[in-house]
């Protein structure tokens, strides 16, 4: 089923939490959310699936309007972070309670119940479960069967609101994965809400990034990551190193660095900004010119699994970068602290201060993970 969300406007008493919101989900897609804390991402879910009312705008599944639609009428299936299940009932009776309370016209007999509710269990891999509580289990099998539960039904749509968020990271990814392999199998139009980028990129058909209520880029996981449209994107997909400087007639000063930027040709003397992750750039034992690098002083070398991390102090003015490196790149030529190096950028993305202004939450001097030069 396709979900056509237009024009959605929702407040609560002074805040916007959704700015006229337009959203196109073809059927059988898994759809992040993705965004912080405020973004707006939760209550459009809950306005999807009728637990909230919208101020304007209006949300269309295969072509029809929901708003004179109840809950129960839309088929959709919901999945909590914190679970939901019915502590005092089995696994076998949670997964059977969507079927068991529907009107008397629509039930289906107590044979077909137990058959479905079988078929889900071997879906997702937890027979085995079926006369325990939901006390006996980890967090990983409750949630799963919190999204059995929801499929019993057969819902036409799967909302997920950050269904993996009270579980530990080993757990985390492990469900994940399992998501994946899952709707790859059943299809349903699914949207989920994540405020974790690489559980977005790794599940996900297509990735929407939320900010205060708004839409700032709707696009594949490897296309909002490569080619983000906005300061916003950038910032909140990974970690980043930031430049400050100007540009001018399709070219950026960025302390040192001198690099092309076309789509400013007609720019004079702006302010700019250049975001530049921390694996895209190398490090040179040499200078190539004053022109494509920059000096600095390695302050501190951490070994992550298989990357190797190092935190780079710039020479002229002490601003902190990072630089992430493979172990077998460091092995080959390992560098130790106090070492000088000149950085490279090979991937750079500048946008004028003016347009990152308009980002609330892009700091104006980088104070997170990717520090600045």
């Amino acid at each position: 089923m396709s979900i056509d969300i237009r024009g959605l406007y929702k407040r609560f008493g002074n805040f916007t939490a959704l700015d006229h919101i337009d959203l196109k989900i073809p059927a059988g897609q898994l759809v992040a959310l993705l965004g912080p804390s405020g973004c707006g991402k939760t209550t459009l879910l809950r306005i999807i699936a009728g637990l909230e009312t919208a101020d304007q705008g209006s949300i269309w599944f295969d072509g029809q309007e929901t708003g004179s639609r109840h809950v129960r009428e839309r088929r959709v299936g919901f999945v909590f972070q914190h679970y939901a299940l019915f502590q005092h009932m089995t696994v076998f009776e949670n997964i059977a309670f969507g079927l068991r309370v529907r009107p008397r016209k629509q039930r289906p007999s107590e044979t077909q119940i137990r058959a479905k509710v079988h078929e889900l269990l071997a879906l997702i891999q937890l027979e085995w479960l079926a006369e325990r509580y939901p006390s006996q289990l980890s967090g990983g099998q409750r949630q799963r069967i919190a999204l059995a539960r929801a499929l019993a039904v057969e819902p036409q749509v799967l909302l997920l609101d950050e269904p993996f968020g009270a579980l530990d990271t080993k757990v985390r990814k492990e469900l994940r994965r399992w998501l994946r392999r899952l709707h790859d199998e059943i299809h349903v139009t699914s949207v989920f809400v994540t405020h974790d980028q690489e559980e977005a990129l790794e599940v996900s058909d297509q990735i929407v990034v939320m900010n205060h209520g708004r839409i700032e880029q709707i696009g594949t996981p490897e296309a909002v990551y490569d080619t983000p449209a906005t300061p916003f994107v950038y910032q909140f997909l990974g970690n980043i190193n930031l430049f400050h400087g100007r540009a001018h007639s399709g070219w950026v000063r960025l302390g040192g660095l001198r690099v092309q930027a076309p789509e400013y040709q007609d720019a004079q003397h702006a302010p700019a900004m250049a975001y530049v992750r921390p694996h895209d750039i190398d490090l040179l034992r040499e200078p190539e010119d004053s022109d494509s690098t920059l000096p600095a002083t390695v302050n501190r070398i951490a070994i992550l699994g298989s990357l190797v991390r190092l935190e780079l102090r710039q020479t002229s003015d002490g601003e902190i970068a990072e630089v992430e490196m493979t172990r077998e790149r460091f092995a080959a030529d390992p560098l130790q602290i106090g070492d000088l190096v000149f950085v490279k950028p090979r991937h750079l993305r500048v946008f004028l201060q003016e347009e990152a202004a308009t980002e609330a939450s892009v700091p104006m001097h980088w104070h997170g993970d990717g520090g600045g030069i």
